[in-house]
């Protein structure tokens, strides 16, 4: 009986990234999403916030509204509140409801009050995301409400995503409404403070004061929601043992579940493919190369290993730091064995910037017009070789010098003295707006890690995404991923990590940390994960620079692995990334959803 009951559950999934790309949580509710609708076909639901800018290029309005998510949607608008409801257009097309917290503003005040009057929690003025939050997590609450009417005896499984929709949970608990609610964090907000200014912060874990900190930080309405969201959850979850034992220590709660992160494989997969793919995005690659350093001095392409990291700029918590050390110690170490191999680093982040630097640009455009004139002078040379090798009467091979007009020629002599230049290559490739006050190039000057000819790690700091606009590389992220050897990311603090899992799914080794959730689950459930191509730095309780110099000897036998090596190591990757394949995976959520329902339906 109870089976059949579950069977005809309904399930609402709540997040803040819901048709609204601001951070990596977009990518675990996007990706998921064609595995939950094949568990829940029609009884699933995402709840998130209208931001019309955001919502509408990837949601489709619908005019019907005969289901229950339709018929809540229909007594929710009854109260004033503009609700937009449609299909999430990504894979597996979901419905979804999306609540403009702007429309609730004229009751922003009374709900504020409430919150501090019911839940001790404070929301001063000023503050536009926190006053987004308070009124969304209302708009949520009702809109249950409004579920609750027209579900008739049917169950409804809420489940919240971080803590800009855990408002809700406190009030849906004291006013006793019937969902069961499950809620996860995926990364506590106060850890992530802690973590970028405390060195030892895994350390001083179990001594923080949650509430002082807090208040120290200035987030302490946020915190203090995340910690309601946390209690008054019927399940608690999140994404990382890593991340439990911080939810231990400063929500005050262990987690009853972990669900790590997984993709849609399938969005990535190349079947073989793959091994074309890395060579012709390489391809590219090489040519950004050729145009940034072959103005100024020239190694062999055939003989250059492409490293990279990316994400948000925190350059501690995502291994910056760490990496740039490893990196100053692999090139002296090369260096002294004389080898002809060439790194090249690519430091892929956000960072405010007036313009892509103009030399660069420059140096760009014009190795593009050194190619034209090649191209030309090719054209030239074969219609002429064809006609003359044809009439000979000979089999004398005739002087190819005399089929190129001296116009191209001198075109493409006077190209090059203009292209080529004695300054070094640049490493940043747009005018930063905090030059003089950032961290990576701090080091990379201090530690004359400057793009010198002898130099055997180049590194190219990009302080914007890659996109395929972009008139530097041409290349979209996931291209781009594809054409580099191995993605480098010793976070020290990572609730999961979505960027090395991301590599392996397009056939590229990756590096990751044991303080990193993602890093964590590899070694607890990859075996033999190094041969695999996933390499997991050891962080936890080690020093900086043992770890850089683990670090350093991880990317030293990697630039000596041979090119038959990395093709076999590149296959294993791919093949392993389909452990974490939400179909696999999201099994994490169904035991979730089951000890909801199970829960609920005991009482």
């Amino acid at each position: 009986m109870q089976q059949n009951a579950y069977s005809e559950c309904l399930l609402t999934e709540i997040a803040w990234e819901v048709c609204n790309q601001v951070g990596g949580i977009y990518t675990v509710i996007r990706s998921k999403v064609p595995t939950m609708r094949e568990v829940w076909g029609d009884r699933y639901c995402l709840i998130g916030p209208y931001f019309h800018g955001k919502a509408s290029a990837e949601f489709e309005p619908t005019d019907t509204y005969d289901d229950v998510f339709g018929q809540a949607v229909l007594l929710l608008r009854q109260k004033g509140v503009e609700v937009q409801y449609g299909h999430w257009l990504v894979s597996g097309k979901p419905k979804v409801v999306l609540l403009n917290p702007y429309s609730i503003y004229y009751k922003l005040g009374e709900i504020k009050y409430l919150l501090w009057e019911k839940h001790g929690i404070s929301s001063p003025e000023g503050d536009d995301l926190l006053n987004q939050v308070v009124a969304f997590g209302y708009l949520a609450k009702e809109f249950l409400g409004c579920l609750d009417q027209v579900k008739e005896e049917r169950k409804n499984i809420a489940h919240f995503h971080e803590w800009m929709t855990g408002t809700a949970i406190p009030d849906m608990r004291r006013d006793g409404q019937s969902s069961a609610i499950v809620f996860t964090t995926h990364a506590t907000l106060l850890g992530r403070y802690l973590a970028m200014n405390d060195p030892g912060y895994m350390d001083h874990l179990p001594f923080y004061d949650w509430n002082k900190e807090a208040i120290n930080f200035n987030i302490e309405p946020a915190v203090k929601i995340e910690r309601s969201a946390a209690h008054g959850a019927h399940i608690f979850t999140t994404v990382s043992e890593v991340t439990a034992q911080e939810c231990v220590h400063l929500l005050g709660r262990m987690p009853e579940m972990v669900l790590p992160n997984g993709l849609n494989i399938e969005r990535f997969t190349a079947g073989h493919e793959h091994q074309n793919l890395h060579a012709r995005y390489k391809d590219k690659i090489h040519q950004f190369i050729t145009g940034h350093f072959f103005q100024s001095y020239s190694f062999d392409l055939d003989k250059t290993i492409y490293f990279f990291t990316s994400g948000r700029y925190e350059y501690k918590n995502k291994g910056f730091d760490l990496t740039l050390e490893a990196l100053a110690r692999l090139n002296w170490r090369l260096q002294q064995e004389n080898t002809d191999v060439t790194v090249v680093m690519f430091f892929v982040t956000k960072q405010p910037y007036h313009s892509i630097n103009p030399q660069v640009l420059h140096s760009r455009a014009v190795m593009e017009e050194i190619k034209d004139n090649c191209h030309s002078i090719v054209e030239q040379v074969e219609a002429k070789l064809f006609e003359e090798t044809a009439a000979s009467n000979d089999l004398k091979i005739p002087d190819l010098n005399k089929f190129v007009d001296d116009y191209w020629r001198l075109r493409l002599r006077r190209t090059l003295l203009s292209w080529k230049s004695n300054e070094l290559p640049k490493i940043v490739t747009h005018n930063l707006v905090y030059d003089a006050q950032d961290e990576i190039l701090n080091f990379l000057r201090t530690a004359n890690l400057i793009n010198n000819k002898h130099d055997k790690v180049k590194v190219v700091y990009h302080p914007d995404f890659i996109t395929s606009t972009n008139p530097l590389f041409g290349l979209d992220y996931n291209q781009f991923v594809r054409g580099c050897h191995l993605g480098i990311f010793p976070s020290y603090y990572e609730p999961w990590g979505y960027t090395p899992l991301e590599c392996m799914a397009s056939g590229v080794p990756a590096v990751t940390s044991d303080l990193s959730g993602f890093g964590d689950y590899v070694l607890k459930n990859v075996p033999n994960n190094e041969d695999k191509g996933i390499y997991v730095v050891n962080r936890n309780y080690r020093g900086f620079h043992e770890s850089a110099e683990q670090l350093s000897n991880k990317m030293y036998d990697f630039v000596h692995l041979s090119r038959k090596d990395r093709i076999i190591q590149r296959n294993k990757v791919e093949s392993a990334s389909e452990h974490f394949d939400w179909q696999n995976l999201g099994s994490y959520y169904d035991r979730t959803h089951r000890m909801a329902y199970d829960l609920i339906a005991s009482l």
